[in-house]
């Protein structure tokens, strides 16, 4: 009877994991829809296949090399010199792992809820630095970033491989804030600050130019499809279901997830309203964002409503944090660095208003660690492909749109000619 027991909660678990981490995979649809909502129209094509080319990489280089780095796990492929089974050995032995020891869920599902984490990381970089960066060297920044700085990041907090002061510390990251979100805005930090803004952004006076997306409907379903998938996303980071406290957990982890973007939303809507005396979709979507990014360190302690708020604050700042880059001449075009990096931090900061386990100082310096490690890595990788090939296209193909000069085809040719 024990054994049938442990036998249905291993079942249950790995099919929860799985669906969770398919759904965090769909995410991947809601970067790429509102990055090309975001865009003009003559750099959708290109958009678009950096985010399907940027996922292929992720899975990849975290299958090669990423996971062992993080877990120490043996995802290593093995036998390509020997001529044994390409199958990684923690993989084929998780059927084992859910009855004598911790796991209660296979191996291979929490590999594939990992790696589609990794993939969401580098997403957040894709926006950031649309509509000049070459394509390749884009691609080449996701193999370093998927394969070695994410993962090595992760390792000092999930992987159990703490600094030292970290873990004295009890820093917290639930589902991610500042181990997945942050350090992808950090790395896009780092890729704009190289890379520069998009010709006529900014007036000589250095006042900002507003370049409006070519399609707000594809930005609008790109954000209920990441909203969705965030259930995912911290849901999934509960990591079991098969037991009544686990599942009293992820029944309010997505209810405060749900909370904190609706939140998000009224709160960036509203501030929106009285800065530009108008509504603001694209304030709104970020609003919608902000709240989720935001809840990721924490979506289990806090009760709905300081769910919502904490989503309100994040919607605030948001808004505020997208106007101050403008002012640096930091130029994102879709508020993927307030959004993920300063929303990011924000949630991080929250983590101990609710949950006692967790102290201000050590969430501090888990940001600082993060974004350190992030940001020097990630400038050096940059400088590097600066240096050797160059980060931009030119000013004629920015002008004429990258899907030509890097893809060879429109989005929209009827529309664009």
């Amino acid at each position: 009877m024990q054994s049938q027991i442990f036998e249905m909660q291993y079942a249950l678990n790995t099919f929860y994991f799985l669906v969770c981490g398919a759904l965090v995979m769909w995410m991947a649809a809601g970067f790429a829809m509102l990055e090309a909502g975001l865009v003009r129209a003559k750099n959708t094509t290109e958009i678009l296949t950096k985010n399907v080319g940027l996922f292929a990489i992720a899975c990849s280089m975290y299958l090669l090399c990423g996971y062992y780095f993080m877990y120490d796990g043996s995802l290593l492929l093995s036998g390509i010199a020997g001529g044994e089974s390409l199958v990684p050995d923690a993989l084929s032995q998780a059927a084992e792992n859910g009855f004598n020891g911790d796991a209660v869920y296979s191996q291979a599902s929490d590999f594939f809820f990992q790696v589609v984490f990794v993939a969401t990381c580098m997403s957040i970089v894709s926006g950031a630095v649309a509509e000049r960066m070459k394509l390749w060297v884009f691609f080449a920044f996701a193999v370093v970033m998927t394969g070695f700085i994410y993962p090595i990041e992760g390792a000092w907090t999930w992987g159990g491989k703490a600094v030292p002061l970290i873990g004295e510390l009890n820093f917290s990251d639930f589902a991610g804030s500042g181990i997945v979100h942050m350090a992808g805005a950090t790395a896009a930090l780092t890729g704009v600050l190289l890379l520069g803004p998009r010709r006529g952004k900014y007036t000589a006076s250095g006042a900002a130019r507003a370049i409006p997306g070519a399609n707000l409907p594809l930005a609008t379903l790109g954000t209920f499809i990441l909203w969705l998938g965030w259930f995912g996303f911290n849901g999934g980071s509960v990591l079991k279901l098969a037991d009544v406290s686990s599942a009293n957990s992820v029944a309010m982890v997505f209810l405060n997830t749900n909370a904190a973007a609706a939140g998000g939303a009224i709160a960036a809507l509203i501030t929106a309203r009285l800065i530009f005396g108008r509504a603001d979709l694209t304030m709104l979507l970020n609003g919608v964002l902000a709240g989720l990014v935001a809840i990721t360190a924490e979506p289990l302690t806090p009760t709905p409503l300081l769910a919502t708020v904490f989503g309100m604050v994040a919607g605030v700042l948001v808004v505020f944090s997208i106007l101050a880059l403008d002012k640096l001449k930091l130029d994102d075009p879709v508020g993927a660095i307030s959004v993920h990096g300063v929303c990011g931090l924000l949630g991080l900061m929250l983590v101990p208003i609710t949950n006692s386990d967790a102290t201000f100082g050590g969430q501090l310096l888990g940001a600082v660690v993060i974004f350190v490690w992030v940001f020097v890595t990630s400038i050096i990788v940059w400088g590097i492909l600066k240096a050797v090939v160059g980060l931009r296209i030119s000013e004629a193909e920015e002008y004429e749109g990258a899907d030509l000069s890097e893809c060879g085809q429109e989005a929209y040719p009827e529309f664009t000619r």
